[in-house]
């Protein structure tokens, strides 16, 4: 009889919907769990395949976008479950909602397009925090600031620029995975080159060997050659393979070496010369 009257217990429709939402909720708490060792093992594999430094940003990100949408949906799948066990109309509850949803997808379009691509901008990994970036060939800096919405760029002024992520239709990112400095170098016409390609040869393998600037670069500069003939001077250009960002220092120091190896080879770089002519007076 005590089996009999707990069977027509639990077989009364009040017993049965209870435990259908609460069969709900254990399985909508089993797929939050699911869903945040799935987002544990993918920040583990974005952080094997970048550095230490980028990944922390992407990793914390993208776990943090991955889990909220994840969870926000498994929890509103299980309140509409629930009203629906509860006997609730949900015809005019989810016109409601979606009448709401649209007033805020159109007056928040914006700020979804900032969002969607601030998140591809990080999946992706096309820039990060510390790179030097240039935006739509107008602003350049490095990036302070990298959140879903907006990249913040630091210039070299000291001016801070918050740019709208779905307004940024270009980057160049000057400091990902290697950079390379090019070096220009101007002598006069009169010198030979094979005695110009042996001093700028011999400042290369100087440079690589340098305890500051060798590490630096990936290897020791290249001579291309004569790059191109001026009006008063023939150009010649170096190639250096550096690590990020520090092509600018590698740039400044090779100059700078070429300078005063061209004073103590007596190799003249020119600059150019006005020569005024005037007639005598009447």
């Amino acid at each position: 009889m005590q089996w009999q009257s707990v069977a027509d217990l639990l077989a009364e429709p009040a017993v049965v919907g209870a435990l259908r939402i609460v069969g709900a909720a254990v399985g909508a708490f089993v797929l939050v769990r699911m869903l945040r060792r799935a987002v544990t093992r993918l920040q583990t594999k974005v952080s094997d395949q970048t550095s230490p430094v980028r990944s922390l940003q992407r990793t914390q990100t993208l776990a943090k976008v991955a889990s909220s949408a994840g969870i926000v949906i498994i929890w509103a799948l299980v309140i509409i479950y629930t009203l629906s066990e509860l006997g609730y109309p949900l015809g005019p509850l989810l016109a409601g909602v979606g009448v709401v949803g649209l007033a805020v997808g159109f007056g928040a379009q914006n700020l979804v397009r900032d969002v969607v691509s601030g998140f591809f901008v990080l999946l992706e990994d096309q820039y990060g925090v510390g790179d030097i970036i240039g935006v739509n060939q107008e602003v350049s800096g490095k990036v302070e600031q990298l959140t879903l919405r907006v990249t913040g760029l630091r210039s070299i002024d000291g001016t801070m620029h918050f740019i709208a992520n779905g307004e940024i239709k270009i980057v160049s990112n000057r400091s990902k995975d290697w950079a390379r400095a090019v070096i220009d170098v101007g002598v006069a016409y009169k010198e030979q080159p094979d005695r110009v390609r042996s001093v700028l040869q011999q400042v290369a393998i100087e440079s690589k060997d340098d305890s500051t600037t060798g590490r630096n670069m990936y290897g020791v500069p290249e001579v291309l050659g004569v790059e191109m003939l001026g009006e008063y001077e023939v150009i010649w250009r170096m190639l250096a393979d550096t690590k990020p960002g520090k092509q600018w220092d590698v740039g400044r120091d090779l100059r700078e070496r070429v300078k005063v190896a061209f004073d103590e080879a007596g190799i003249e770089i020119p600059y150019p010369h006005r020569v005024m002519v005037t007639a005598d007076a009447v």
